[in-house]
């Protein structure tokens, strides 16, 4: 089955610009870092900037701000197709983004910048500066009034919500309300008059997406309103619609079918049912019409993916208009209509229509809920991830133990739904986790150090089905910046041992330990003391005693990366497990770990080579 392709951060192609000796080495430094980034030369410097506006999707010029402005005002354009623009000064302090903040990535490029000039980054955009998502940077098409309600969401102004389901929205601030729901009323068709749009019911004013009410609806007594549908609606200038990816296009054709035919019949179904283009999320067909070149024609002029299904799984589909000729011909009795709605929740919107060559149908596919997995790193904020940030701030439910939460607390965006709770409460967590992202918010669940080890990934993975996209964020585990403080333990094979018997029977944990200590491996050993479990740590340490020399180092690290951080080195013969709590890392070396100059240091292992 060819799947839509997996989204990658593609290098954006940066144009450097420099005026002077200072500017061309801060130029070089960049394009010494960036594979994408070209310094640009020309006659003039306003030649070279002028040059790199047009031929490259981001400009970074070491000039003047006023000189750049004069150079460039000439040639702007649409801030959607116009390049990025960042002005860095002479000195390198700082990196301004002037152009592109949003659509263009100005405000990234800004940044990543002034981590490689160590300058700071100047961002100007309001939603930015105030901590808010802006309506263009969440991915979604966006149309209508965007600068009016994103002033308004900015000035604490009532902006109404409304939405025909819970979409997984990142949060959004208090003034920002799901709009009130609709007396009952008989559910109309796909065709039906936008105000007719499905709803879902609210649990807060903080939950992005699970407005209710009629999108067509006034909504907020004349006020501004944020819509998200899929539906043609009126948009006046104090309305901004978000276009949801909630279509999916079944097509079917004929061998050499037109691609005028297969557009035309595009936009008159969507057209006629009231649906817009900017919400449908792919086209999709079976596998032998994966080179149908009139099919891929109306895939790009939707500037969406073509998905395609083998026949014996689109035959699996229960369709209202089945056809025999088509089975005969193709293998499945419905290409189209089995092909919209293959994936799971969906609702045939426009079954099979026909022309003489080409076959269309529409579904509409259930919001999928987003779960982020956050690896938080050891607890010092710079070994926290940039990833691990961008997640958080995705977020509009935050999940977690209160002490991890607290770490990211000022991470948060405004409306963020905090739900933290104490110690040994894991499973609770992780269920609450997932229930959230099953009703489609967006969720990040935190934890320490990487998520997926002795963590919350495990937990929250057991219960998570197919109605949830997962992401993980990987994190500087504990053993990492333990290893780091004691130097280079972890240089050959290691293994990681928990000494908690809460999760596990202590029989299944003293055979563990005794296979690290028959196999040589460096043993990093987690949740090793604690009041109640006292004499665990003691066990172990037999074990390795008996297949290694006393004078085996030992490292100790508490805290690593946080107030209180102690590292301690001692032997097998001479530890004392009193110095050991649950906040402690305990590594114990191989038998050719040694101390060198004060650090543990377990040899690569080249030496037997020839």
């Amino acid at each position: 089955m060819n799947h839509p392709p997996v989204a990658t951060a593609q290098p954006t192609r940066i144009g450097l610009v420099a005026a002077t000796a200072a500017g061309r080495r801060h130029a070089r430094t960049l394009a010494d870092a960036w594979p994408h980034a070209r310094v640009v030369t020309a006659d003039t410097v306003a030649d070279a900037l002028r040059a790199a506006w047009a031929g490259y999707d981001a400009v970074v010029a070491f000039l003047a701000t006023g000189a750049v402005v004069r150079i460039l005002a000439p040639l702007l354009g649409d801030k959607r197709t116009d390049p990025a623009v960042v002005v860095v000064d002479e000195a390198a302090r700082h990196a301004i983004a002037l152009l592109g903040g949003h659509a263009g990535g100005g405000n990234d490029l800004a940044g990543r910048v002034g981590a490689l000039l160590d300058a700071d980054p100047v961002v100007s955009t309001a939603t930015d500066a105030a901590g808010l998502p802006g309506l263009d940077t969440l991915g979604w098409p966006v149309e209508g009034a965007v600068a009016a309600v994103s002033r308004a969401i900015l000035d604490g102004e009532p902006v109404t919500l409304v939405a025909d389901a819970t979409w997984p929205l990142p949060a959004l601030p208090d003034n920002v309300r799901p709009a009130e729901p609709p007396a009952p009323a008989g559910t109309a068709g796909a065709s039906g008059p936008p105000a007719s749009c499905g709803v879902s019911a609210s649990d807060g004013p903080s939950a992005p997406g699970r407005a209710s009410g009629s999108a067509g609806a006034p909504g907020g007594g004349g006020g501004y309103r944020l819509l998200v549908t899929d539906r043609v609606v009126p948009i006046d200038d104090r309305t901004a619609v978000l276009r949801p990816p909630s279509l999916v296009v079944g097509v079917g054709a004929s061998r050499g079918v037109p691609a005028d035919e297969v557009r035309d019949l595009l936009a008159r179904v969507l057209a006629e049912a009231g649906l817009s283009p900017a919400s449908v999320r792919h086209l999709a067909s079976a596998d032998i019409k994966a080179d149908e070149a009139g099919i891929r024609a109306g895939a790009d002029a939707l500037g969406v993916p073509l998905v395609t299904y083998p026949a014996a799984e689109l035959a699996a589909v229960d369709v209202p208009h089945p056809s025999e000729v088509v089975r005969a011909a193709v293998g499945t009795p419905s290409v189209a209509e089995a092909a919209a709605l293959l994936g799971g929740g969906a609702e045939l919107l426009v079954p099979k229509t026909v022309t003489a060559m080409a076959t269309v149908a529409v579904a509409r596919h259930a919001p999928r809920g987003r779960l982020a997995i956050v690896g938080l790193g050891p607890g010092a904020a710079d070994l926290r991830t940039a990833r691990a940030v961008t997640e958080l701030r995705r977020a509009a439910v935050v999940v977690g133990l209160d002490q991890y939460v607290d770490q990211v607390r000022d991470l948060l965006r405004p409306g963020t739904r905090v739900l933290a709770s104490g110690l040994g409460a894991e499973e609770e967590r992780a269920r609450a986790a997932v229930a959230e992202a099953t009703a489609g918010h967006a969720v990040a669940l935190v934890g320490s150090g990487d998520a997926g080890v002795y963590a919350m990934a495990s937990p929250a993975l057991e219960y998570a089905d197919g109605r949830v996209d997962v992401v993980g964020v990987p994190g500087v585990t504990a053993a990492l910046a333990a290893g780091a403080l004691l130097g280079a333990p972890l240089g050959h094979d290691h293994a990681y041992v928990s000494l908690s018997d809460l999760h596990t029977a202590w029989e299944v944990i003293a055979r563990r330990v005794a296979a690290a200590a028959e196999g040589d491996f460096v043993a990093l050993l987690y949740n090793p003391r604690s009041r109640a479990r006292d004499w665990q740590l003691g066990a172990a340490l037999e074990v390795f005693a008996a297949h290694r020399p006393p004078q085996t180092p030992v490292g100790v690290v508490r805290n690593a990366s946080r107030p209180g951080e102690r590292v301690h080195l001692a032997t097998l013969a001479t530890l004392d497990a009193a110095l050991v709590d649950m906040y402690s890392v305990v590594v114990v070396g191989s038998s050719q770990t040694r101390i060198v100059a004060g650090r543990m240091v377990t040899p690569r292992g080249y030496r037997w080579r020839p």
